[in-house]
C-alpha cells in the first residue's frame, strides 16, 4: 500500500494506544483517507492483516460510517446539506448549481478533477440554512449566487496551482 512515511508512522504509534488491536479500526482508516483520500479493497485487507481481524471486519466499518470513502474523489469536496432545514431553504437547488458549475452529477469526480459534489445530511447549521462545507470550510446562507461565487473562488484557485 503507497502511504507517506509519517502515515506509517502515525498508524503504528495509534496502535499503541489501545489495549486491543482492534479497536485501533477507526482511527487507521482515517488517517489512510486522510492520507490517499479514500479506502480501497487494498487498505481494508492491509488494515485487517495490521490488526489481526478478517478484512470483513474492516469492511463493515468502512460501508457503516458515511465519512468513509470506497473511491476517489476530486481535489475539493464540495458537500452540500439535504437535511429538512437546508433543504426546505433550497439545498437541492444549491446541489444543482455546483454540479452545473463543474459539469458533474453528485458523486462523481468533475471532467478538471477539481470537485466532487455530494449530498451529506446535517451540518448542524439550521438557522442559516442552505449550508454547504467545501473541505472543512462552511458556508451559510448558500443561494445559486453564492454557489456561483464560490464556484468561480475554486476555479480561479485551481488556475494559479496551475
Amino acid at each position: 500500500m503507497h502511504l507517506k512515511p509519517e502515515t506509517f508512522s502515525q498508524i503504528d504509534e495509534v496502535i499503541t494506544h489501545y489495549p486491543v488491536k482492534r479497536s485501533a479500526t477507526l482511527p487507521l482508516l482515517h488517517l489512510i483517507q486522510e492520507d490517499v483520500g479514500f479506502i480501497s479493497n487494498e487498505a481494508i485487507e492491509w488494515v485487517a492483516a495490521k490488526l489481526e481481524l478478517q478484512p470483513i471486519n474492516v469492511y463493515e466499518v468502512v460501508t457503516f460510517y458515511p465519512m468513509f470513502r470506497q473511491k476517489p474523489i476530486g481535489r475539493r469536496h464540495i458537500k452540500v446539506c439535504r437535511t429538512l432545514s437546508c433543504a426546505l431553504m433550497g439545498g437541492y437547488k444549491t446541489c444543482e448549481a455546483f454540479e452545473q458549475e463543474f459539469n458533474t452529477h453528485r458523486g462523481e469526480i468533475s471532467p478538471d478533477g477539481e470537485v466532487t459534489v455530494e449530498f451529506v445530511e446535517c451540518l448542524a447549521s439550521c438557522g442559516t440554512a442552505p449550508v454547504v462545507l467545501i473541505d472543512d470550510d462552511l458556508h451559510e446562507n448558500v443561494d445559486g449566487a453564492k454557489a456561483k461565487q464560490l464556484s468561480d473562488q475554486i476555479k480561479a484557485q485551481a488556475k494559479q496551482r496551475g
